[in-house]
């Protein structure tokens, strides 16, 4: 599937924030959050590469057997691959290696996206040896430089998690103008074959904002792909040389911006014939958050369920529908037995605290 689908061309035209309407499941509506979001589309990155494949047979189990390691990402949290544009650490300083720890460079250590750091049979892109690499930004907020490194011969994607040391860096690039996509041509070294991870830092440029980015490639099967015509165009402007000496390796990495969710209501006590719900945020920015509501239904079963998240200006849901402040079941998950639960994932704008969350039947 091309990287660029219909919806992602109709964005890049657009030169907005905003995704646009998507109909998945019959009733999800997407909508890009306010700051500078993306991926690497080619080689996709996993979640990225999961989304585009999926995302419209995301309940198909076909996927288990043709695609298992998107099938075990799903199932393990739908909400990443509805926001596979957000894998980043703020306020790293250049320290990458310092504060993204092994085994956790595939989720930039974000608990959401852990299901991209398990080792497994990833499906993979052919790949020639000299190929071009391009970074997908709908916000268009430009990059500081791009750091591309590939796996070292040996290196198991099957067995195990990616860490530093498994990493050979093959290119580091200049600054790129506002204006997506960043493209740029690797050469990788000609002892690869097999299974490789090539890893992307994307430096977003508005904000201390890197973007950490594993795609799987197949190398040394011939040139699967032509090889570009035209090279890819320089950036703009060269990488900028450090001014002062780095940071003491021996610092400690910083504490995260944000605290782990918590949920900011109670644990539900389901009724005769009502629904609970509780909402929990789990990460944000400047301005706006990502957040997560689960509904339990009472001692008997519900046919529909619609949360209303007092505090919240939701600008994007999944799993079901938002208008203003209230999220509606989508079709496929609204009838819960007795106890049973279900979840939806929103974004909001501005700020995320005193948030709670009620439940009523529909």
């Amino acid at each position: 599937m091309s990287p660029f689908s219909p919806l992602r061309r109709a964005v890049a035209a657009a030169g907005t924030l905003v995704l646009g309407a998507a109909l998945v499941a019959g009733s999800v509506v997407l909508a890009a959050p306010a700051s500078a979001h993306g991926a690497v589309s080619d080689p996709p990155a996993r979640i990225y590469g999961c989304y585009d494949r999926w995302s419209g047979a995301h309940t198909d189990p076909a996927m288990a057997t043709q695609d298992p390691q998107c099938w075990d990402a799903w199932r393990a949290n739908p909400n990443a691959m509805w926001n596979w544009n957000g894998i980043f650490k703020e306020n790293v300083g250049g320290r990458h290696e310092q504060v993204i720890p092994d085994g956790k460079l595939c989720s930039a250590d974000n608990p959401i996206y852990d299901a991209a750091n398990d080792p497994g049979p990833w499906r993979t892109t052919a790949k020639p040896y000299d190929f071009r690499l391009t970074v997908h930004d709908p916000s268009n907020h430009g990059a500081d430089y791009l750091k591309i490194y590939v796996t070292k011969q040996g290196y198991d994607a099957r067995t195990k998690a990616l860490a530093w040391s498994d990493l050979e860096l093959v290119k580091t690039t200049g600054r790129y103008a506002a204006s997506s996509p960043y493209v740029t041509d690797v050469s990788i070294p000609r002892d690869r074959t097999g299974h490789h991870v090539v890893f992307t830092i994307w430096q977003a440029s508005h904000l201390d904002q890197p973007y950490y980015q594993c795609s799987d490639v197949q190398f040394g099967g011939g040139d699967p792909a032509p090889n570009p015509t035209t090279p890819a165009p320089n950036p703009t402007t060269p990488a900028p040389n450090p001014t002062t000496p780095g940071p003491n390796p021996t610092t400690p990495a910083p504490n995260p911006t944000t605290p782990a969710p918590n949920p900011t209501t109670p644990a539900p006590n389901p009724g005769a014939g009502t629904c609970t719900a509780t909402v929990s945020v789990q990460s944000s920015w400047q301005s706006g958050y990502q957040a997560a509501v689960t509904v339990t239904a009472g001692s008997t079963a519900i046919t529909g369920w619609k949360v209303t998240v007092a505090g919240a200006t939701i600008t994007q849901a999944w799993n079901g529908t938002a208008s203003g402040s209230t999220i509606t079941a989508a079709g496929w998950n609204g009838s819960l037995a007795a106890g049973a639960t279900a979840s939806a994932g929103f974004l909001g704008s501005g700020s995320s605290s005193n948030l709670s969350a009620t439940c009523s039947t529909a």
